[in-house]
This record gives C-alpha cells, sequence and structure tokens, in this order.
C-alpha cells in the first residue's frame, strides 16, 4: 500500500463549491483507504495499491463526474511531501513573509513559472524570492498581508499557470506532511 496526498486545484473559489465530506463520499467508491481531507482548500491524503499516475487518473475523473468541472490535481508520494517540506528553505511562521510551494504535475509549465518569477529579480528588487525544490514544485516568499498582490502570485494567477498549478502555504503543507505519514 502506497500512502499519497493529493492536491486540487480551484475549488472552494470561482463557484466551484465541494463540501469535503460529499468528495469524501465521492472517493468511497475508488480503490483508496484510509481517505481523509484537510482543511477545506482540497487537501486529500490516502492509501492506494495504485501508482501515482494512476491515482490522479481517477480521482480527477472521479471529480469531473461528480462534481462537473474540469478538474485538475497534483498527487505526489507521502515521502515526496515529505521531501519537499524538508527542502523548502523559508519559514512555515515568519512575521513579515508567507511561505509557499506550488506544484504541478507538468514539469515544462513549472519550468516556464519559474523562469517568470526569476526574471522578476530578487525581493530586494522588488521581485520574488524563489527557490526549485525538484521537478514538481517551487518554494517563494510572499510579504505578509500582500500575497495576492505580490508579483509572482499575479503571474502563478495567469490563465497559462492556474490549469496546471496549485499552491499551498508551507505551513498547509506540513499538516499534509504529517497526515500522510500517519496513514
Amino acid at each position: 500500500m502506497n500512502s499519497f496526498a493529493v492536491f486540487l486545484r480551484g475549488i472552494n473559489v470561482g463557484g466551484i463549491n465541494i463540501k469535503m465530506a460529499e468528495l469524501k463520499a465521492a472517493l468511497a467508491e475508488l480503490p483508496f483507504e484510509g481517505v481523509k481531507t484537510l482543511l477545506a482548500s482540497g487537501n486529500v491524503v490516502l492509501g492506494s495499491a495504485l501508482d501515482a499516475a494512476a491515482v490522479k487518473q481517477r480521482f480527477e475523473k472521479c471529480l469531473r463526474d461528480s462534481f462537473g468541472y474540469d478538474a485538475w490535481v497534483v498527487v505526489l508520494d507521502g515521502p515526496r511531501v515529505a521531501e519537499l517540506v524538508a527542502s523548502c528553505p523559508y519559514p512555515p511562521d515568519d512575521k513579515t513573509t508567507h511561505s509557499y510551494i506550488t506544484l504541478s504535475s507538468d514539469t515544462a509549465v513549472l519550468d516556464e513559472l519559474f523562469d517568470a518569477g526569476s526574471a522578476l529579480g530578487s525581493a530586494a528588487d522588488g521581485g520574488v524570492d524563489l527557490v526549485r525544490l525538484g521537478p514538481e514544485a517551487i518554494a517563494w516568499l510572499a510579504p505578509a498581508g500582500g500575497t495576492i498582490d505580490s508579483p509572482f502570485s499575479k503571474i502563478t494567477a495567469k490563465s497559462r499557470y492556474k490549469a496546471a498549478t496549485t499552491t499551498r502555504n508551507l505551513r498547509t503543507m506540513i499538516k499534509v506532511r504529517d497526515a500522510v505519514a500517519a496513514l
């Protein structure tokens, strides 16, 4: 049995509202065990004998069939979530900044996003501090209270990236890491 974290994109914003109890009920028919939802922002941990690609395919189909929207998720195995959290160079809690990890299952899109963020320059120059954590993740900082208005956040909101990326606060990633480890 493998343990996985599934990160849903774009739910409970923009008119796509899914109650976590309804999501859990929809997933009951799939070959998943120990399904647990975390927070209301689309974080799920589960066990399955399937591999990550098959979990992604089944999960997205379930969302499309059950909730009627073009679903997109990132699926990472439990050990990889732990590696990403451990490799993030930014603090989970700071009074002046918030730490984020942007995830994608499309490496080319994440490469493009990283290049666009890097072109902004460093935070000291009005840009963003960001670090590539691997083929599926970028860590970055935003000023406390200014995440949505931060230059990198504005780039990630472009339709080019919205369909292929999802972002979580580092504190959320820590909660997901702990929940998937407990499976």
